[in-house]
């Protein structure tokens, strides 16, 4: 009996601790807006160094130390950025070391920095240019916890190499997507 007692117990405080545990480690759906421009090596192209306009979309994970605020968020989205024949489409994954300054439960302000993955998946139809299958970027974020269910950011990507390569006889011109994300993102 008092073995049975025992186990129990072992459980009971098992099921208590569970939910303790599920407060480190959150899921949600991250969404927003890519403002990207090329940013050309050379003249020539100047009309191609216009502001464009995407949207990313998809799953995310947050894991935060409560006491200190400091945590990782990472996600998995899909993405468009870019213009017209240069727009690219892939798979992005940022992963951000996030810090957080919380006025109490309904409202808290982060700063965040990580790398970001991107792997493009539409191939461009343009003579003498090269996308780039995989690109990465630092990110560099700052946003508002709202209710610790609401999250609304802006990241700015610093690429660490071209996104695009143009092959001619002369010269060879490349070109990196700078972007700026407005994001939101709804914790479960």
């Amino acid at each position: 009996m008092k073995k049975i007692f025992s186990v129990l117990m072992v459980a009971v405080a098992l099921m208590m601790a569970a939910p303790a545990q599920a407060q480190l480690i959150k899921f949600g759906v991250k969404g927003g807006l890519n403002m990207s421009k090329l940013d050309l090596n050379v003249e020539k192209l100047e009309d191609l160094g216009d502001n464009s306009t995407g949207f990313f979309i998809g799953p995310m994970a947050e894991v935060t130390l409560p006491i200190i605020g400091l945590g990782v968020d990472g996600a998995l989205l899909y993405s468009q950025r870019g213009k017209g024949e240069y727009k690219e489409q892939g798979i992005e994954v940022p992963v951000n070391l996030k810090y957080t300054i919380g006025l109490g439960s309904t409202l808290g302000f982060y700063l965040a920095a990580g790398p970001d993955f991107f792997f493009n998946f539409k191939d461009i139809d343009v003579e003498n240019v090269e996308a780039k299958k995989t690109q990465v970027a630092v990110n560099l974020g700052a946003g508002v916890k709202l209710l610790r269910k609401l999250q609304i950011g802006v990241t700015y990507q610093i690429p660490m190499g071209d996104a695009y390569e143009w092959k001619d006889a002369v010269s060879a011109i490349s070109a990196k997507n700078k972007t700026w994300q407005v994001s939101a993102a709804l914790i479960f």
